[in-house]
């Protein structure tokens, strides 16, 4: 049966309400049927179980975008290899879900729906499974990197460069999974705050958060020496195109992690658009880069470092939202827009900037993945 994304989107929306509920049914189907996949995944499910359902409702809603699904499942399943998944998963998997739909859009299920969810899956496992397998005999599965540098910037937020120990090609945006050695199978994405380097290292922003294994162990606990492994680059927002507009970026906290290498690789590259940065945290304190932001704006007339605080009425400098700032400005309209940070920050900037005129293809956006 040919795809038919009409029938699995109607359905998915009957479950997007309760996906915590859809989410935690799919892993003890997942587990009651196959035990022998609970070691592959980490002691505590609930971030799994957010990225699940984050990672399913992507899929759904581009089905009918197929360039888009392709570019994504691929990443997928080169990410997936990290895990140690195999072909073989992937029935167990497609079985879990199947029975997962079909139990929480049970009001609407038909014959015809199951067909379309099952031609769905198959599609999307043949994108993984094949990217997977491309990609095994070019790249490693993971990476093992050596932390050669570590700064506390601030009592939350450490600055940690790492060189891993075989060259890990990625572009300029990008983020990878960090596993440290405290805490094995347990996963979390961080932005690459720097443009590719001859030097191979990789420079991490990272905040720890209330819980956040991995972001407190690697902005608290790592030292220069330790051993870190990183996944595959992922991620598609990149620099824009030669010859391309201005470019407007607009960064909270440490969302300034991978416009910091979008805007490296634009000055690397010798062209010489006009870049406005609008760099956001609470207070002057938590402004953790600036001082090299202003160190590249010296180098490179043609940025403008803005920074913005939000928290402080007796800051001497721009004061406000990050959104509410960008409206301060002239139109931004003829830009390339990127925008980074707290998921409602992102949002209500990019609703602000496409009021404003901005066309929404001009405007690349991501959020923090401090333990998102």
């Amino acid at each position: 049966m040919s795809l038919n994304p009409r029938l699995v989107k109607e359905s998915f929306s009957v479950i997007e309400p309760v996906a915590g509920k859809a989410a935690a049914y799919f892993y003890g189907r997942l587990f009651a049927e196959n035990p022998h996949l609970r070691c592959m995944f980490p002691p505590g499910m609930d971030v799994q179980r957010d990225r699940l359902f984050s990672a399913l409702t992507r899929i759904v809603w581009s089905l009918d975008s197929p360039d888009s699904m392709a570019s994504f499942l691929g990443q997928l399943g080169r990410d997936h290899r990290k895990y140690g998944v195999l072909p073989e998963h992937y029935g167990a998997i497609g079985r879990a879900l199947l029975a997962t739909v079909r139990r929480f859009a049970a009001d609407v299920w038909t014959d015809e729906i199951e067909a379309a969810w099952v031609a769905a899956y198959n599609a999307a496992a043949e994108l993984m499974m094949r990217a997977a397998q491309e990609e095994a005999g070019v790249s490693p599965a993971w990476w093992v990197a050596e932390v050669v540098d570590h700064e506390r910037r601030t009592p939350d937020i450490a600055v940690v460069t790492v060189r891993p120990t075989q060259r890990l090609p990625f572009t300029a945006g990008q983020y990878v999974s960090v596993q440290t050695a405290r805490w094995p199978r347990v996963w979390r994405p961080f932005s690459i705050a720097n443009a590719p380097r001859p030097d191979n290292t990789l420079r991490l922003h990272v905040r720890s958060v209330p819980g956040g294994w991995v972001s407190t162990t690697l902005a608290r606990d790592t030292r220069i020496g330790d051993a870190i492994m990183l996944g595959p680059p992922m991620g598609t927002m990149a620099p824009p195109e030669p010859g391309s507009r201005d470019v407007l970026c607009v960064a909270g906290g440490t969302g300034l992690a991978p416009l910091k290498a979008i805007i490296e690789q634009i000055i690397a590259s010798g062209r010489r658009p006009g870049i406005h940065l609008l760099y956001g945290a609470r207070t002057a304190a938590e402004l953790y880069d600036l001082p090299d932001l202003l160190r590249m704006e010296s180098a490179f007339p043609w940025l403008r470092v803005v920074p913005v605080v939000s928290g402080d009425p007796a800051y001497d400098g721009m004061r406000g939202r990050l959104p509410e700032v960008t409206q301060r400005f002239h139109s931004w309209a003829e830009h390339e827009v990127y925008v980074c940070g707290p998921a409602a920050m992102v949002g209500e900037t990019v609703r602000r900037l496409q009021e404003d005129g901005v066309p929404p293809a001009r405007i690349h956006r991501d959020v923090t993945h401090d333990e998102r």
